[in-house]
């Protein structure tokens, strides 16, 4: 009976032990793990750049990059691009906090969405990052062709 009793005591020592290093070591490791992706988009004589989330999605996107696309507009909110492939969806995640500026993915059709304009989250969206600065580029009415890159 001892001896479990030991081997127990040892097992949640080890454990607790490993949690509180991995607790107070983890937050430094994400942040200096990983480095900020940005993408630069130009269409007509409009460019812009957006800082990328890290997710599944976002990381798929990248993969295929630079894209040659054409960017459109759609709704009174936003344009869109068509991709050449359906994304990964594991950077699936429910937000509240949507805002002009957003990149999102769209599940639906499997297309970019750049938002220039208020809009709501209903479960379809994948949000891949924001723009950075202000969302002027986006209201130039059209059909243009874009090119994305990723930058260094």
């Amino acid at each position: 009976m001892v001896n479990a009793y030991k081997s127990l005591t040892t097992r949640r020592g080890f454990i607790a032990g490993a949690t509180a290093t991995l607790l107070a070591t983890g937050p430094a490791l994400a942040q200096s793990g990983t480095k900020q992706m940005r993408i630069r988009c130009s269409f007509s004589d409009q460019e812009f750049t957006c800082l990328l989330n890290d997710n599944a999605t976002t990381r798929d996107f990248v993969s295929m990059l630079p894209l040659d696309l054409t960017i459109s507009d759609f709704s009174t909110n936003e344009k869109i691009a068509d991709l050449p492939r359906r994304l990964d969806e594991g950077g699936l995640a429910d937000y509240n906090d949507e805002a002009p500026g957003d990149l999102c993915y769209f599940r639906g059709w499997g297309n970019l969405a750049f938002f220039y304009d208020s809009y709501q989250y209903r479960g379809d969206l994948i949000r891949l990052g924001k723009i950075e600065g202000p969302v002027d580029p986006l209201r130039v009415k059209g059909e243009f062709p874009l090119r994305i890159e990723l930058l260094p």
